[in-house]
């Protein structure tokens, strides 16, 4: 039987979506689609049934994916065997997937990652900057990089950083419209905000503590599109200052009440820890970030 049959078997089973295993893959869905209809002929069984969109096991799969996980178990302990590390004297070595927010991932991760692997020239990166939750029991990432603790599952969590957020406004705009000196004054303008049935966290829902607009002129899901309607003069919206304060098209407005403080958490897996290369890509992304502070709390 071809491992790479059951790897595929096993991203399928995870994400319950065909769209996600191939993306999780890097592949086309019509090749997780076949490699698992192989899997199924080798076996002799249905191993999903489809419901819509979503892939559900069977019960043949589920038993099936039992077996995977123990043998993914073994993969693991191999790579933290002593062994496996001798063999990696040149570093570490293989794919790490780093999953963060949008704003975070783009603008502040990809650099230093990309000096990562500058430095291991065998380690590779997948970065997810993606405007969404990511779950390490889906094993959507081996690092997971979010705005909330996470309070599930055998995880090592620590505080990575805390990070500011102000009120901002394109310079010709705010030169243009009345001048905001309160918070009553933010009647007179426009805004630029998530859409908020698409909010994938609580910790975004900031602009409601200052100000609820009757209307906005742009939401997006994307925090690098409401930056570029603000910088385009759409209006006013919150932004993370180590994105807008390097702008010198951006102004913020009303400084002293409209300031937030998140935190970014980063976790990954208890079995995890002992992987060369998740555990180097955690230590070199923890320093990384510390060295950061200025830019993330000014």
């Amino acid at each position: 039987m071809d491992w790479d049959h059951l790897r595929f078997f096993g991203e399928l089973a995870r994400n319950g979506s065909m769209a996600a295993a191939a993306r999780r893959l890097g592949v086309e869905h019509t090749t997780v689609s076949r490699r698992v209809q192989v899997l199924e002929k080798q076996l002799g069984a249905v191993l999903f049934e489809r419901d819509g969109s979503q892939w559900r096991l069977t019960e043949a799969g589920r038993q099936l994916l039992t077996v995977f996980d123990a043998m993914q178990s073994a993969v693991d302990g191999l790579e933290r065997s002593p062994l496996a590390q001798a063999a990696s004297s040149d570093g570490p070595a293989g794919l790490v997937r780093v999953g963060a927010t949008e704003g975070f991932g783009t603008q502040l991760l990809a650099p230093e990652l990309a000096r990562l692997t500058r430095r291991y020239p065998l380690l590779s990166i997948d970065l997810l900057a993606l405007p969404r939750l990511l779950h390490l029991s889906r094993r959507e990432a081996d690092i997971v990089i979010s705005l909330e603790r996470p309070k599930r599952g055998t995880v090592v969590v620590t505080k990575l950083a805390d990070y500011r957020l102000y009120l901002y406004g394109q310079r010709e705009y705010l030169a243009r419209h009345p001048l905001v000196a309160r918070t009553e004054d933010l009647r007179h303008h426009s805004f630029v905000h998530y859409v908020d049935d698409l909010l994938f966290t609580r910790e975004l829902q900031l602009l409601d503590t200052l100000y609820r607009p009757e209307r906005f002129a742009l939401r997006s899901t994307s925090i690098t599109a409401q930056y570029e309607a603000v910088r385009a003069g759409a209006g006013l919206a919150v932004l993370p200052a180590f994105l807008a304060d390097r702008d010198p098209v951006l102004s913020r407005v009303l400084p002293e009440q409209a300031c937030f403080t998140r935190t970014f958490w980063m976790s990954m897996p208890v079995e995890s820890r002992q992987i060369p290369r998740i555990a180097a890509t955690w230590a070199f992304l923890r320093d990384a970030v510390h060295g950061m502070r200025a830019q993330l709390c000014p």
